[in-house]
């Protein structure tokens, strides 16, 4: 066992057993520069000394990849408040489809066994576990001019089936959630459409209460995100919380979402961390990366949702369409 494990197990030790502690709910990304290794050694760590964790998980290379392969382009559009996105047509989601909870959902979910974990891999359509209004149509800007595209297949989670989480994790097994969710449609029927992960990830933190850890390729929140001595460590007042926010640019900003609105639902603190690091979890966890505590949202830590508008149907994608690229900045 590594010194940084060690050190975990004495921790929960000193304040009681794991199983005593919130859930944890880990967001892997899906970008080539982000390495699921450590992620899963950390989950093998927890999950063996008795806490609760849910691994959710992006995709957007191998989304790509997947497209590309089958002689498609990937397509990217911008929304009017200026987010790029993935557009995902009815061809584009079934490769999406392919990719997240065919291919990577069931690598990832045998990597986890293979290290001891008794896994099981989820899409948010199964027992409708991520649900909400399917976007038909959205609003982008094509050279200057807002325009509405139609056919796509999007969604913004409204509800988490809790209820399933908990029950898997009571009876020991480790959740491993991927896109799509189920888009119900203004007719009844249900459609798997594209989310974005790490908003996903905040929904299932927020409806299990608990703690959240978004792993990226970088340290943290960078003040200045040109330089990385300038990692702001913590956010524990609506002040520092604003700092955090205009601090981050890209994908990053993205993710200050999504850990908004965790804390907004439930969660008691978010952290954002480097996945390439040595025990990322555990690090995470003890003080390691950006740490937004539920306190940060002062008036507002009262479930309401984060965001506010929730119609940004492009930044509704998945994860590399939401954050411009992926997670490489």
């Amino acid at each position: 066992m590594s010194e940084g494990l060690a050190d975990s197990g004495e921790a929960a030790a000193d304040g009681g057993t794991a199983a005593d502690e919130p859930p944890v709910v880990v967001k892997v990304g899906g970008a080539k520069a982000v390495d699921p290794a450590g992620a899963v050694g950390d989950v093998a760590h927890l999950a063996a000394n008795g806490r609760r964790v849910v691994v959710v998980h992006g995709g957007s290379t191998v989304v790509d990849e997947v497209i590309e392969r089958l002689g498609m382009e990937p397509e990217y559009v911008e929304s009017a408040s200026g987010v790029a996105g993935r557009f995902t047509d009815a061809e584009t989601m079934e490769a999406f489809t392919m990719a997240m909870a065919g291919k990577l959902n069931t690598e990832l979910t045998a990597g986890f066994r293979e290290a001891g974990v008794d896994a099981v891999g989820l899409s948010g359509v199964d027992g409708g576990l991520l649900s909400g209004p399917r976007k038909s149509a959205i609003r982008v800007v094509e050279d200057g001019k807002k325009k509405i595209r139609r056919g796509e297949h999007s969604g913004r989670i409204e509800s988490v089936n809790a209820d399933l989480l908990s029950g898997l994790l009571a009876d020991g097994y480790t959740p491993v959630v991927s896109p799509p969710m189920e888009g119900k449609e203004g007719d009844g029927g249900v459609t798997p459409v594209n989310t974005d992960a790490d908003r996903a990830a905040a929904a299932v933190a927020g409806a299990l209460g608990a703690d959240l850890v978004l792993l990226t390729d970088v340290a943290g929140v960078y003040a200045d995100p040109d330089d990385p001595d300038t990692l702001i460590e913590s956010a524990a007042t609506p002040d520092e919380l604003a700092a955090v926010e205009d601090a981050a640019e890209g994908f990053m900003g993205k993710k200050v979402m999504a850990a908004e609105e965790a804390l907004s639902g439930g969660s008691g603190r978010v952290v954002i961390a480097d996945a390439n690091v040595r025990d990322p979890i555990v690090a995470a966890l003890g003080g390691a990366g950006t740490t937004v505590e539920r306190s940060a949202l002062g008036d507002d830590a009262d479930g309401d949702d984060a965001d506010g508008d929730g119609d940004d149907a492009t930044g509704d994608g998945d994860d590399a369409a939401a954050e411009t690229g992926g997670e490489t900045a």
